[in-house]
């Protein structure tokens, strides 16, 4: 019996996301690059995705065409931006594609028309696609159901100076997980601006601090301070190339599942 590899799109190719998975990609043989895409005003529409991503020719070319990306792809990986991933969703949904979607910054309503697509294809939804953080994501809220009584919780993100998005999506769904470890909702306690008189820290509130410079591909901290102690559960990314292992990783659940919409913890066995 044959296996046949599994044909990856990739929109956004000309981007960094969308180069370092096509780099990751190259070192697989269960995977292959069939269709890439960029914004049609970009400067990369007509040239080799192998080429941009700095690994030789490929022979696929970065066009505008999003709808042929789905017709001819079985999974595509999408880390792009929030307008643009809603409507790859939509587009998943009509030709039945599987969708990996990296992308941060996405609103309530961007993730609900995401989960609209879970009726006829599979869709991956995570904020973070390294398996690191998906671990780091679970002893979070066991940590948060445990430290309850006189502990207060902060989580402290780092990334580069180009990223557009604050807190980050990681940092809001390791706020989400300490929320759910202590049965609270996450607007209801969280805190995210401090500045002038802003009164004692309320009991309960989950605190965000954000820092951008350099090169950082992205750190996360998760603080419990207690009285006289403290608990610190981190995850530092050294190499972006880690979100793009766990994405091929994500592509592959998605290739073999069933519709509907998951997240990283489905595509570790969570």
């Amino acid at each position: 019996m044959t296996t046949h590899p599994i044909k990856i799109g990739i929109p956004g190719a000309g981007g960094r996301m969308g180069g370092m998975i096509i780099r990751e990609m190259a070192l697989r043989d269960d995977m292959v690059l069939v269709a890439a895409t960029d914004r049609p005003d970009s400067d990369f529409i007509g040239q080799d995705s192998g080429v941009l991503a700095g690994i030789g020719s490929n022979g696929v070319t970065i066009t505008s065409d999003a709808a042929d990306l789905f017709a001819v792809a079985d999974v595509v990986i999408d880390f792009t931006s929030p307008q643009a991933s809603v409507a790859h969703a939509a587009l998943a949904r009509d030709h039945t594609t599987s969708l990996v979607v990296g992308t941060t910054g996405l609103t309530e309503e961007d993730e609900t028309a995401l989960a609209a697509t879970a009726d006829r294809a599979a869709l991956v939804y995570c904020a973070n696609t390294s398996v690191g953080v998906t671990l780091l994501s679970r002893l979070v809220e066991q940590v948060a159901a445990q430290l309850v009584d006189g502990w207060d919780i902060e989580i402290l993100e780092t990334h580069h100076h180009h990223k557009v998005d604050a807190p980050s999506g990681t940092a809001l769904a390791l706020g989400q997980a300490a929320a759910r470890g202590r049965g609270v909702d996450l607007d209801a306690v969280s805190d995210m601006v401090r500045k002038g008189q802003t009164g004692a820290r309320k009991q309960g509130d989950i605190g965000f601090a954000v820092l951008r410079g350099g090169d950082v591909a992205g750190e996360h901290s998760v603080i419990f301070f207690g009285d006289s102690e403290r608990v610190e559960i981190s995850h530092k990314a050294n190499d972006r190339a880690i979100f793009a292992r766990g994405a091929l990783r994500a592509a592959r659940f998605a290739h073999a599942a069933a519709a509907g919409f998951y997240s990283m913890d489905d595509v570790l066995g969570g």
